[in-house]
């Protein structure tokens, strides 16, 4: 065990290192939706989302605000968001999200980080199936608010679970409803920290430490792909 944990706690300690790419992948989330709708967050709600996380990371005032004009100015990148799967060493299953200006080169560099490390990548919706896709809203509690009452306003705008962990409130929903429940949210005068559409496995499964130092080596590579913006897996 004591190998396999110091491995794991170095990759962990590794992923505090990536912080200098988070927000380059904040921007580009921020010039996406700036493209899609346009460079008004209040008519915008996916470029208000995407404020909303950058602010959550502290990001500058000056880094969003950059991250919006790219989108009009001529030279700007076309970013496509798209995804791949795969299956990883000891078979885990991985969803690879990304956003990128060129695919060709995406996709290539995906499928070599699946091969260097025992793995191969799948055809796209080969694990569809085998994930959920949820509306993920983190905020604080009001103190008006009782748990109870906030699930009970909710539910109509497509609310399917609410818990509290710590100080905070989780709330989830089909990724259908995520415009709904930002806007309930919003009406209820709840300040969301975070938001996102977040992929779930259907079914997790248990892999040994030693089974987990190879799997990490693959997410770890995938993570530090600046086109890559995020990795699930079914790890239990």
């Amino acid at each position: 065990m004591g190998r396999a944990y110091e491995y794991r706690k170095a990759s962990k300690e590794k992923r505090w290192d990536k912080m200098s790419k988070l927000f380059p992948r904040l921007g580009k989330n921020i010039t996406i939706a700036a493209k899609e709708g346009g460079g008004d967050p209040d008519l915008n709600a996916k470029l208000r989302t995407a404020i909303l996380n950058a602010k959550s990371q502290n990001m500058p005032k000056d880094n969003i605000e950059a991250a919006i004009k790219r989108a009009s100015g001529k030279d700007s990148a076309n970013f496509e968001e798209v995804c791949y799967e795969g299956k990883g060493p000891h078979g885990v299953l991985v969803f690879v999200e990304c956003a990128t200006d060129n695919n060709t080169r995406t996709v290539a560099n995906v499928k070599s980080y699946f091969g260097k490390y025992g793995g191969a990548t799948v055809p796209t919706g080969s694990l569809e199936f085998m994930f959920s896709r949820k509306a993920v809203f983190e905020f604080e509690q009001p103190e008006a608010k009782s748990l109870e009452d906030i699930e009970l306003e909710l539910i109509e705008s497509g609310l399917e679970e609410i818990e509290k962990v710590d100080d905070i409130v989780y709330a989830y929903g089909d990724y259908t409803s995520f415009g709904v429940m930002s806007q309930a949210l919003e009406d209820l005068g709840i300040e969301v920290k975070k938001a996102a559409l977040k992929r779930f496995a259907l079914n997790s499964v248990e892999f040994t430490e030693e089974q987990l130092i190879d799997i990490e080596k693959l997410i770890d590579r995938l993570e530090d792909d600046d086109d890559v913006q995020a990795v699930y897996t079914n790890i239990a």
